[in-house]
């Protein structure tokens, strides 16, 4: 699987990235079996960048994956976590994370913001202890929306130390939304961009951060190629989920029609949302969320051969229409 580098630094990443959300138990639970097996046939499909991050499933995707990859030469992967939510003892847990973070895990702890730079060197610290690595290649600053302020003069700062001491490898935002990564491109000093969702076969928003990150440098991530399940299936059902809720009749339209286009051409529809982030240089791999050995290798089989030409022409021609 081709490997490319984030930016101006020695970081690389493979085209196709092994989101460890699921392993958090994202919405359902997951055991340690299904999760190793799903990290493990990664590994053997040439997966060499693994995204974890300590919101998912607080801390125990992190652990899961770093005992997954125990084993591995160090040197042979990319590992990504994220700062700025830290974790903490819960005062009063309710049984379940389910309601408030979206995890089927025991509340125990309980995510606090910290977008400053003592939080970030803390949070750091508790993923690295997790993970069971003595370094991360990259560290990406987690949804801060609310706190744009804060990250651009504390939390960025701190990494961008870490990283000219060669503590960690390249710096990062990853986010859902375009303005704000703009913002950051424009005033902070990252090699990479992690945009969730906004650079998708359906969803071509983020086309000015590309274009922003591409002058200066920067490399983009696109995360969440099937936003969040709309695209993962070769015809979307009625039961469609998108942006993580109900998919709206005019877009569960829209990609109803791409499916079909797809079909038209030979393919089927998660195949050209896996391929469509890839086509751009100046994005260095799509990471998307797997819970099983048979996620990954269906992603890894669309992630290695391309569309033809006039399945992008009749696809992007779609993209363009007005919306329903």
């Amino acid at each position: 699987m081709r490997a490319r580098r984030l930016g101006r630094t020695g970081v690389h990443v493979s085209s196709l990235g092994f989101g460890a959300a699921p392993l958090g138990n994202l919405y359902t639970p997951l055991d340690d079996h299904q999760a190793r097996d799903a990290i493990d046939a990664a590994w053997d499909v040439g997966v060499r960048y693994y995204d974890t991050a300590p919101h998912y499933g607080l801390g125990l995707s992190e652990r899961r994956l770093g005992a997954a990859l125990a084993h591995r030469p160090r040197a042979e992967f990319t590992v990504s976590t994220k700062v700025g939510r830290l974790l903490e003892p819960h005062p009063a847990p309710t049984g379940s994370d389910l309601a408030a973070g979206g995890f089927a895990v025991p509340d125990t702890l309980i995510r606090r913001p910290d977008y400053s730079r003592d939080g970030v060197l803390r949070s750091l610290e508790g993923s690295l202890t997790r993970l069971g690595l003595d370094r991360v290649d990259i560290v990406y600053v987690h949804d801060p929306d609310d706190h744009l302020d804060i990250a651009v003069e504390q939390a960025l700062p701190a990494l961008v130390a870490l990283r000219d001491q060669g503590v960690i490898g390249a710096v990062g935002v990853g986010m859902n939304a375009v303005d704000p990564l703009l913002r950051i491109v424009a005033e902070a000093d990252v090699d990479a961009v992690m945009v969730a969702g906004r650079w998708t076969l359906l969803d071509r928003t983020a086309r000015p951060l590309l274009d922003a990150c591409a002058e200066r440098g920067v490399s983009v991530v696109a995360a969440a190629p099937f936003n969040s399940g709309l695209l993962s299936r070769p015809r979307p059902p009625d039961s469609a989920t998108f942006d993580y809720g109900p998919a709206p009749d005019g877009v569960l339209r829209r990609a109803r029609h791409l499916a079909d286009l797809c079909a038209a051409h030979g393919t089927v529809l998660p195949h050209a949302a896996v391929r469509f982030p890839l086509r751009d240089p100046v994005v260095a791999g799509v990471v998307a969320g797997f819970r099983s050995a048979a996620e990954v290798a269906s992603a890894a089989h669309w992630a290695a051969a391309d569309l033809t030409d006039a399945a992008w022409t009749d696809l992007d021609a779609a993209a363009e229409e007005p919306s329903a």
